[in-house]
Parts: C-alpha cells; structure tokens; sequence
C-alpha cells in the first residue's frame, strides 16, 4: 500500500503523524510519501519516507499552502492507495477532486473549541468561522473516513468512528525521578501556562530546582520565554523532534502540565501526560477533567488550581523532599502506561483499518 500523508499546520516533526502513524505504517511494510512544510520550519524529511515540501498555513496565511497541497493531491491521486490527511483546512484541498482514492482525515482536536485560542482571528470572526468548521465536519463525515484522536470528539459526528488515541511509546526500561530539574514538553502558549511556568521558574531559583521548557513557543509566548532565559530562570530548548525530546525526560523530579480551562482542553487528554508517565517521572498538572482522571486513577502525581504557580511550587517541593513517594508516583505512571497506552497497543489496529479503507476501493 501507498499512502499519501499530508500537513500544512503541523509540524513536520510532529509525533502523532510521524513518530507514530507514519512509523507504523513503514514498520508495516508500507511506502509512505510525506508532504509537510519541511523548508518552513527548517527541516529535512526523515530517510524512510518520501518527502514533499509544501507551504506552511500559519494564522491568516493559508490559502497559498491549501492550493498547494490540492495541486499535490491531483498529481498524485492516481499513484497513492490512500491519503491521510491532518488538518481541517486540507479538507478543501481535496473537496471535489474526481478520481481520488479514499481520504482519511485524522482529526486531532475540537476545531470549532479551538478558536477562542487563535489571537490572530477578531472575535467578530468566530462565529461564521465556527459555523464553517461544523459544515466542514459534516461533510467530511459525509465524504470521507475519519479517525479521533478522543473518545469525547464522538459527539460531534453522527457515526461511530475509529478511535486512535495519542498514546506513546513506552520504553522497557526508565531511570528514576531523581533529578533537582522540572520538565515541560509540548506546545507553549499562554493558555499552556507560559506565564505560569515563567514563574515558577523564578519562584524556584531559590530553592536550586531548575525548571526546563522544550517546545515550539507560538509569536506571543517567544519574547516572555527569551526574557526568561536572559534573566537565568529557565531553560527553554525550542522544538525538539519527538524522539530526541522524550530522552530529555528521564530522571527528571516531574513533569507539568498547566493548561488553563479553555473549552478545547475540557475533553482532552494532554499527550505530556502519558509521556511523562511512559517516563517514570510524576505529573504535576491543573485540574482539566481528563488530565484528573488519568492522575487520580493511577495516583500517578499531584493536581494544582489553574493559573496557581505558588501552588505548583509547593507540589515540586513536596515530591523533591519526598523520595519515597517521587519514586512510587513515577513507577505507578510507568506501569499503568505500559500496560495502556503503549503505542503498539493502538498501532496496529490504526494500520488494519487504512489497509481495509484502501482494500475496500481497490475491489470496489
């Protein structure tokens, strides 16, 4: 089978499209072609997939990469067996294109929840936006197969859908959190708790824990991390891809998550979560509903109030004078996502059904 794999939001990196259902694919025994904006964001396609450079769609500018990618997707149509694609705006790259193979769209989020997140679109916008994207959803739903990335996006569709949760590949063995260091992996934004980790950071600087940031920073958030950095309180490392990043994570005394209550992240499961845990390293996170369940349940780290950095502060003490009961949060994580939400658990059932969408249009 030959896949065509599409993004123009995401980065080429990202760990859902590449480091997993990408990888799955060619472990499989797949080819795979990746069409990503590799020269936007300074990267070259990785050697086991055939990668196509597209144009990158950032705030207001997106057309010219939709245009792209629908020229792409028209060349190709004829010699994929499939696509897969990742964005809510690549469904109009392929509205309407005769002749294609099946579509697969991944949908990774809430997307019309998400635009109280977007600065860059006035508020008089949101609500044609919004109704857009709900007409968009349905006619994908119409037109194309779907997977979710949460069982809670369910309710937004008619039919049942495959669900490929953002688990994580868990190694075989971890260190222990042992490290004077807290860890932030994954996007940085201001409804991420930018400002909340900023000062924590200074609040710690004190008590000789350093707390370190890997991530891409969205405009807003990149001059109150540089001012961070200038001034000593934390250590900011940018994007990292996936799998050099998740070795950052070992030894460290916890991982945060400190998202505010924004409605995109009510029915999310923050990836971090699972990573820190796949880690052996405990959680400290704000009390998003599903983040709860997961640390609660497996009494794998500490819930603080939203936007609290003092509060924060306390829970990383607290573990850093607690040996015992660091260790014991971090070996709970670990085996609890071992044993469920190891990549491999999810991958092959992802890799069936494209084999099936795909099978189904050869006979048809």
């Amino acid at each position: 089978m030959h896949v065509l794999v599409m993004t123009v939001v995401h980065h080429p990196e990202d760990a859902r499209i590449l480091h997993r259902q990408i990888r799955a694919l060619v472990d499989a025994g797949h080819d795979v072609t990746y069409a990503a904006p590799y020269s936007a964001r300074g990267v070259v396609p990785r050697s086991w997939v055939t990668g196509v450079d597209l144009p990158r769609a950032a705030e207001r500018k997106r057309l010219a990469a939709v245009r792209a990618a629908r020229k792409l997707f028209k060349s190709l149509r004829g010699k994929v067996d499939l696509a897969l694609i990742h964005d809510p705006e690549l469904l109009l790259a392929v509205a309407g294109v005769r002749k294609r193979p099946p579509v697969v769209w991944d949908v990774h989020e809430d997307t019309p929840a998400t635009l109280s997140l977007k600065p860059w679109l006035p508020s008089f916008l949101r609500p044609p936006v919004r109704f857009l994207a709900r007409l968009l959803e349905g006619t994908a739903e119409r037109h194309l197969h779907l997977l979710l990335a949460e069982t809670a996006y369910a309710g937004r569709f008619h039919q049942a859908h495959l669900v490929v949760p953002n688990e994580t590949w868990v190694p075989d063995h971890v260190s222990e959190p042992s490290d004077d260091r807290v860890v932030y992996l994954g996007w940085l934004s201001e409804a991420r708790g930018v400002r909340e980790a900023v000062e924590v950071g200074r609040l710690l600087q004190e008590h000789r824990v350093a707390v370190e940031l890997i991530g891409y920073a969205d405009p807003q958030s990149r001059p109150i991390l540089n001012k961070a950095v200038a001034e000593g309180v934390l250590e900011w490392r940018d994007f990292m891809p996936n799998d050099e990043a998740l070795k950052r994570l070992d030894g460290a005394l916890a991982g945060l998550s400190l998202l505010h209550d924004e409605p995109n992240y009510r029915h999310s499961m923050p990836t971090k979560i699972v990573e820190y845990m796949a880690h052996g390293i405990p959680v400290i996170t704000t009390p998003s509903p599903r983040a709860v369940e997961l640390v609660e349940r497996y009494q794998s780290g500490l819930v603080v109030p939203w936007r609290d950095p003092e509060a924060v502060v306390r829970a990383i003490l607290k573990l850093r004078n607690d040996p015992a009961a660091r260790r014991a949060a971090g070996a709970r994580g670990y085996a609890a996502a071992r044993a469920n939400h190891h990549w491999p658990n999810s991958a092959r059932r992802f890799v069936t059904q494209l084999e099936a969408w795909a099978g189904a249009a050869t006979r048809s």
